[in-house]
């Protein structure tokens, strides 16, 4: 999800590019205290993942989802990846129709376009995929396994019978 910036940056960057008010970063001192990145989770944070490691704590969670004014079957939603030394934050774009559901996102230079099969084989390889995506097309859904939601994606038109595939474009060097 690229490389990672001073939180004080990202969170002026993600402010510009989402009009959201600034939240104070973990470099950032009031009062002589210093806030962590974990201090700082959106109040609609979902949590996705959460692991700890011998340097801290990692959490992956999302937040933010906006339908698409353009096209009523996309979505778009903020990825949160914390880690003990900051956050990296992602807009991803998803497309919740039964007939091509997909997740847009973007991984350093690239763009990954990843063609989905809600209600199909759940992976360690394609969970997060599906856990972000059943979060930004079916929101009440947030959070949950979704290997258990096979029975509910059929219900709501999805065959689980798509193929799943990723197609890795090249992004443009500055």
């Amino acid at each position: 999800m690229g490389r990672h910036l001073p939180l004080r940056a990202l969170r002026a960057a993600l402010a510009v590019a989402l009009a959201l008010p600034l939240a104070a970063g973990a470099e950032e001192e009031r009062d002589g205290v210093f806030y962590k990145p974990d201090e700082q989770r959106p109040a609609d944070l979902v949590v996705l993942r959460e692991w700890s490691t011998i340097q801290g704590t990692h959490l992956i969670g999302v937040h933010g989802m906006k339908p698409d004014p353009n096209d009523p079957a996309a979505r778009t939603i903020v990825v949160w990846v914390e880690s003990p030394t900051g956050v990296q934050l992602a807009v991803d774009t998803l497309r919740c129709s039964a007939s091509a559901p997909m997740r847009l996102t973007k991984q350093a230079n690239r763009l990954l376009i990843k063609e989905l099969n809600p209600g199909g084989q759940i992976t360690e390889a394609n969970r997060l995929d599906h856990q972000i995506w059943w979060a930004a097309c079916h929101p009440e859904q947030a959070g949950k396994n979704p290997a258990l939601l096979a029975p509910l994606a059929r219900q709501l038109g999805y065959s689980g019978q798509l193929i799943e595939q990723q197609q890795v474009l090249p992004g443009q060097p500055r």
